[in-house]
This record gives C-alpha cells, structure tokens and sequence, in this order.
C-alpha cells in the first residue's frame, strides 16, 4: 500500500495534458469518436503519453462509462463503438505509450522486436519494472472519465480479459471511483506459483525448464519486484462487486492461478465458468459480460 501510494503521488505531480484528435472516419450519427492521450510517468526520465480511443454517445447524456484495458500484444485500437451507441461511455486504451492509429506494419514490428517479452523488462526493479508505468496509466485512464462532463458521475467500470483482466482487478484496486469490474481470466495472478511447484500465471515466470533450470534466473530480485505488481495482491484490496469469468483448459492463464486471485476477493463477486474454454472467451461468456455491465449502469445489452 505504502508502495503505490507513493507511485500515485508521483503521477498526481504529472499534469495530465489531455489531447483530444477527433476521428470522424470511425464516428456516426450516434457516437462521436477521439483518439485521447494524456502524460503519464515514465519509467526512466521524465513523462511519457499514454494512448487510447474514446467513443461518447451523441446527445446531452448523463451516461455511464467503461474504461476497456487491453489483453497482451502491441496493436492498434478502434474503440468499443457497440457499447457506445448504446448509451455508455467508452474509453478503449493501449498500454505501450505509442498511439493507437499507426499501420498495422508497426506493431507488428515492436511485437517482433524492441517490445517483444515487454513483461519481464527491468523486473529486477520495483521502481523501473514495465507495469509501473502500465498500472499508473491505466488509473489516470480511469480519472480522465471522471472529468468528462457527460459522465453520469456514479457509474464507473473497468473491463478486461487476460491481461486486460489483471489491468482490470489492478486499477479498481489503485482507483476507489471504480463502481465495479470485469475480469476475464485475468494475467499475473500468483506468478510465483511455479516457484512452489503449482502453476502461475501468464507471462509464465520462474518456470523450470525440461533441462531442470528455473527461467528468468537469478529469480531472487524478480520474486521481490512481481509482489509488488502480482494480481492476487491487489484482488485482496477490492472493494466493489466484479464478474469474473474463465474456462478449465486455459493453458496461458492456467484455472490454478485466476482462482488464486478469485478465492481472495471479499468483495462481492460473481463466477461464471465455461468449464470446455481455453484461453478465448465464448459467446456465452461475451453475453454474460455484456448483461452484467448494464445490469450495474442500468439499461439493456
């Protein structure tokens, strides 16, 4: 707690400087469409930027809204343009302080090269590890909906899958304006687990490898830093209802370790298994999600 204080009191010193581009080719007649970025910490010297698409129903509002935090990978983003025309505030972000509009050559590219395996870099160091400026990015994501003066001022959630579902449990725990959330098989819980002989979760840290070597070797300062970022660490802090959903032949985000993060929720919480699903979400399971976010704003999927 003491850590992430001092991390947000670090962010809070960073004047956001929100930039709003209009996108008319992805607007219509019922939403309106922005590529948003803001400043946000940097994980070496100075600010970085962080970049995301925000789609806005047309019309006076009030409206609820859903900050969408993305799955692993380097890619561009669009919004989620179906939940806003129906009435909801969306704000759909990457994490790699790159915008979201460039051609598709250029992920491909990073994903390849210079962010390939991005989640073990400078693991070594609490202070500089990759997720610090993830995590504080997507909370500032999370603020920046609150300031939005078509935000119905009480309706706030966050929602993701695999990684999206670790950034999902991560920035309710870091932002208490959250109202609720949904974490689809949610990445980095208990990544340590291998190190005990049970399975962690994706990236697969500490894995011992057929040759009876541990990876990511020496593991001592890696241990001390994933404490700090592990999703089962900041599960226990949540305080608002979430619907969380997986299957049992997840072999990236194995079932072993979501439950290590579900089974320590006090919060009010709702499981929704697809026993059959590996590491892909169902229909059934996108319905599920759908129903229970406007159950919480209020209105229909």
């Amino acid at each position: 707690d003491t850590f992430w204080a001092e991390q947000k009191a670090a962010l809070a010193k960073i004047a956001p400087d929100y930039q709003l581009t209009a996108a008319p080719d992805l607007s219509d007649a019922n939403i309106e469409v922005f590529y948003l970025s803001f400043q946000n910490v940097g994980n070496w010297s100075g600010p970085s930027r962080f970049y995301g698409v925000l789609s806005v129903p047309r019309g006076p509002g009030p409206f609820p809204a859903v900050l969408n935090v993305p799955g692993a990978g380097v890619r561009a983003y669009t919004g989620n343009r179906t939940l806003a025309a129906k009435g909801v505030i969306n704000l759909q972000v990457g994490i790699h302080g790159i915008p979201v509009n460039l051609p598709p050559e250029v992920y491909e590219q990073l994903g390849k090269g210079a962010l390939s395996d991005y989640s073990r870099f400078q693991i070594d160091d609490r202070n500089r590890y990759y997720y610090r400026r993830v995590y504080l990015g997507a909370q500032r994501a999370a603020d920046y909906l609150t300031t939005h003066p078509k935000w119905d001022g009480k309706n706030l959630i966050v929602s993701g899958g695999s990684q999206g579902g670790q950034l999902a449990i991560v920035t309710t725990a870091l932002e208490p304006r959250v109202t609720g959330l949904v974490s689809v098989y949610p990445a980095y819980s208990d990544v340590t687990g291998y190190l005990r002989g049970t399975t962690g979760g994706w990236p697969g840290l500490f894995r011992t490898g057929r040759d009876g070597k541990v990876s990511d070797a020496p593991v001592e300062a890696k241990v001390v830093t994933t404490t700090y970022y592990d999703t089962v660490n900041f599960a226990r802090r949540l305080r608002v209802p979430g619907l969380y959903s997986w299957g049992y032949n997840d072999e990236t985000c194995p079932a072993t370790s979501t439950f290590a993060a579900y089974n320590i929720i006090t919060a009010p919480k709702q499981l929704r298994l697809d026993l059959p699903q590996g590491h892909s979400t169902s229909q059934a399971q996108k319905d599920q999600v759908d129903a229970w976010i406007f159950a919480q704003v209020g209105g229909q999927p």
